[in-house]
């Protein structure tokens, strides 16, 4: 089946790239191989779909939208030799923007169709989580497993109010109520216990649309980056939070840092989030796979 294969989320940024998709798919066309895009009415059905398509021989399996639609993919492709590529339309990009894909759509398809033609890809790291039933999921940007985790996890059971002020709301209601946890967490072997209130794996450096939580995250070192916030007040952490953005919140004298092939999280009542999905509840294993993905740049 020599074709590139596009998984297209067309509410991905709020829809503003929906009228894209012809320009899309024509520009990939001058890659020389037919252009499929895939029907499904799920998340369930387009990673399914996904699967399929690589399953039966795609030359390229490429995604159309923001991080949660690169993450469907990422689950199809993830040790496969089937190219990925991303056209970055959603609100947050943190994947493409991390490997550094071109921001514009056009120019992303025309990169994509580039090394296809020249039969060119670029290896990278992805992170495998092992949970507790055995199943398995992949990410390549950050999971997070602490403060953010526990407002999404809030924000997503909020029947009101709709839209992104919800998520707000969920972020003032948690941080009334803020308390550190308890983790124990194994790192490569060596088990130890950790209170904090902020705590995430990288494999890339961002997420949540731009938040530089683990700023030094390389994903060609074979490694993850682990960031956490040791117990602070919450005043102190509405002041570490805005310098996440430049990655600079890594000089605090509470937030520490450690690099690891392997790293298993427990923790009482937390339900983590990679690549602002949800994954499920703690504990897990996270895994640096080295060159577990090759993207099409």
């Amino acid at each position: 089946m020599s074709e590139i294969v596009v998984l297209r989320n067309p509410g991905a940024g709020r829809g503003r790239h929906r009228g894209s998709l012809p320009g899309v798919l024509e520009r990939l066309g001058a890659a020389g191989l037919p252009v499929r895009v895939l029907d499904a009415a799920s998340a369930a059905e387009a990673e399914q779909a996904c699967r399929d398509a690589v399953a039966a021989g795609a030359a390229a399996l490429v995604a159309m939208g923001g991080d949660g639609t690169v993450h469907v993919a990422q689950q199809a492709v993830a040790g496969t030799a089937v190219p990925l590529g991303v056209i970055p339309a959603g609100t947050g990009n943190d994947f493409a923007t991390s490997a550094g894909v071109p921001a514009d759509l056009y120019a992303a398809a025309d990169a994509i169709a580039a090394a296809l033609r020249e039969g060119r890809t670029r290896a990278l790291d992805l992170a495998r989580i092992t949970c507790l039933d055995g199943s398995v999921r992949w990410y390549g940007a950050v999971l997070a497993a602490g403060f953010d985790a526990i407002v999404n996890e809030r924000g997503n059971r909020m029947r009101w109010p709709r839209g992104p002020f919800r998520y707000d709301l969920a972020v003032f209601l948690e941080l009334v109520r803020l308390r550190p946890r308890r983790y124990t967490v194994t790192v490569d072997g060596q088990t130890s216990v950790l209170d904090a209130v902020l705590l995430a794996v990288g494999n890339t450096a961002a997420y949540g649309g731009g938040m530089r939580i683990c700023p030094d995250a390389d994903a060609t070192d074979g490694l993850l980056d682990m960031v956490w916030a040791e117990p602070v007040s919450r005043a102190t952490l509405i002041r570490i939070k805005p310098r996440v953005y430049q990655g600079t919140h890594i000089t605090h004298p509470k937030v520490r840092s450690l690099r690891a092939r392997e790293i298993t999280l427990a923790a009482e009542g937390i339900v983590c989030y990679a690549d602002g999905e949800r994954i499920g509840p703690l504990p897990v294993t996270v895994t640096a796979v080295p060159q577990a993905v090759q993207l099409l740049s």
